[in-house]
């Protein structure tokens, strides 16, 4: 499977390009941008998008209803391997979908879609937003944003886009038995057996990352011993042990 490659100076977003050529009927299709005017992340935030990064985001349709969990979490470990196989940097993955060095956020991850009546995805976008060359971040984010520059790692935002493609092939062809790649995210995931706020609203309470399921909901246990699993689309989870959400 092939990727017909869209690639630009300025977008707002890399996700919108997509959605725009979704509704064209496009498929296949990955859109690469040198800088963003209006990153998303997760819950509406703005993610912040200067020269230097990757954002890319990737098109498809199809995508059967019991896999549409696993793929911002896979996602997140195809990340992980382009990053590894470019410069060497081995990154850690923050629940749900944030990619992590050196205890600072590097990547974030967006996905959205269009649902059939049936549950299925009509078309399904991830976007991939990678801290690459920036050399400094403004003092609101400097304590929790890394770049692999900063942290002492060379590659360039096109090389790294281009085995990152290869990668998130790779995801699509496991995700009908992602069995490997599950294992792996947990082995990532920097959360498991640390302290954790758990954050409902208004609400927020301690507890212990103890697992994450088959779902890739994370399991938590409370001070008063109740144990329960939290999905992102519910809840957000801040660790305790760095840089937060």
């Amino acid at each position: 499977m092939a990727w017909s490659i869209l690639r630009c100076d300025e977008v707002d977003s890399t996700n919108n390009v997509c959605k725009t050529l979704a509704a064209q009927g496009a498929d296949n299709t990955a859109v690469i941008a040198r800088r963003q005017t209006a990153g998303k992340g997760r819950l509406g935030r703005s993610f912040r998008s200067p020269e230097g990064g990757l954002y890319l985001s990737v098109l498809w349709r199809g995508c059967p209803t019991g896999q549409l969990l696993t793929v911002t979490p896979l996602a997140a470990v195809a990340v992980c391997h382009a990053i590894e196989q470019t410069c060497g940097a081995v990154c850690g993955i923050k629940w749900c979908n944030d990619v992590v060095l050196d205890g600072k956020k590097l990547c974030g991850i967006l996905t959205e879609s269009s649902l059939r009546p049936d549950g299925g995805a009509e078309w399904l976008v991830v976007g991939i937003g990678v801290n690459v060359a920036q050399t400094a971040f403004p003092p609101d984010i400097a304590d929790m944003a890394a770049s692999l520059a900063m942290q002492g790692y060379s590659v360039s935002p096109d090389a790294l886009a281009e085995v990152l493609l290869e990668q998130l092939t790779a995801m699509r062809q496991a995700l009908p038995h992602p069995q490997a790649w599950r294992e792996e995210y947990r082995r990532r995931c920097v959360n498991l057996g640390r302290p954790v706020q758990v954050l409902r609203g208004d609400a927020s309470r301690q507890a212990m990352a103890l697992d994450v399921d088959q779902q890739f909901g994370l399991t938590v246990r409370y001070e008063n011993g109740e144990t329960e699993t939290v999905r992102s689309g519910e809840v957000s989870v801040r660790g305790l042990y760095g840089y937060i959400e």
